[in-house]
């Protein structure tokens, strides 16, 4: 029994590595167009917002840089230094909600996007140990231009609206790559909480959040990947 069991685990053990390497390897390459959390949204949100999607992949060339620039600046600071992990972030999120300040969590880019593509949106330790896994390996595998291209892609913008594609095009009426600065703050002002924090119908936090986000927007400067 000792024995069967050892077997069975090395064997999901063998089987979950290979399809997470596969499927990390698959994405490299191919657009990421259905994750976990679109399929659970499309229900929870089927009574208000019927079939109706706003989401289209676009390359990294076709986003605006400012937008590059907007989700860095007020999402991971540190995103073309870390390898994946932010520690320094972590500790300060952990210190300033001891403290009681507005809360605040130290997941990089990276982290957000292993597990909007990899994991179900969970709150566990197991969750997490998926998502740390998945992060390790786009890092590895994708590098960070690819990172912020699916990033920019599968991010919840809206009710059943993905990626800055969709954003721009449901509440601007434009591509993604005709963003100006001040339209590009506000979706990233909007996405800690997008189904609450309405870019068509901005609230007065968002619009002083996104002013905020265009002056740390203009402390970073350009991004450049290797």
């Amino acid at each position: 029994m000792i024995k069967y069991l050892l077997r069975l685990l090395i064997f999901v053990i063998i089987a979950f590595f290979t399809w997470s390497v596969g499927s990390v390897v698959v994405y490299k390459y191919v657009p990421v167009t259905v994750t976990p959390l679109k399929v659970i949204r499309f229900f929870q949100n089927f009574p208000e917002a019927g079939f109706h999607f706003s989401s289209k992949w676009v390359p990294i060339e076709k986003i605006n840089p400012s937008m590059i620039r907007a989700v860095i600046s007020t999402e991971d600071n540190n995103f073309v230094e870390h390898y994946g992990i932010d520690y320094d972030a972590i500790k300060m999120a952990i210190k300033d909600n001891r403290k009681g300040k507005r809360l605040r969590g130290g997941s990089t880019i990276s982290q957000q996007t292993a597990k909007n593509v990899f994991c179900l949106p969970s709150r566990t330790w197991i969750r997490k140990g998926f998502e740390t896994w998945y992060t390790l390996l786009i890092e590895l595998i994708w590098g960070k231009k690819r990172i912020m291209e699916v990033y920019l892609n599968v991010i919840e913008t809206g009710v059943n609206v993905y990626g800055v594609q969709g954003a721009a095009q449901k509440f601007y009426k434009k591509d993604a790559e005709k963003l100006n600065t001040y339209e590009a703050s506000m979706i990233a002002a909007a996405l800690p909480n997008p189904r609450v924090r309405n870019i068509g119908n901005p609230s007065s936090y968002m619009v002083s959040r996104a002013s905020q986000i265009r002056v740390l927007m203009r402390k970073i400067g350009p991004i450049e990947f290797d």
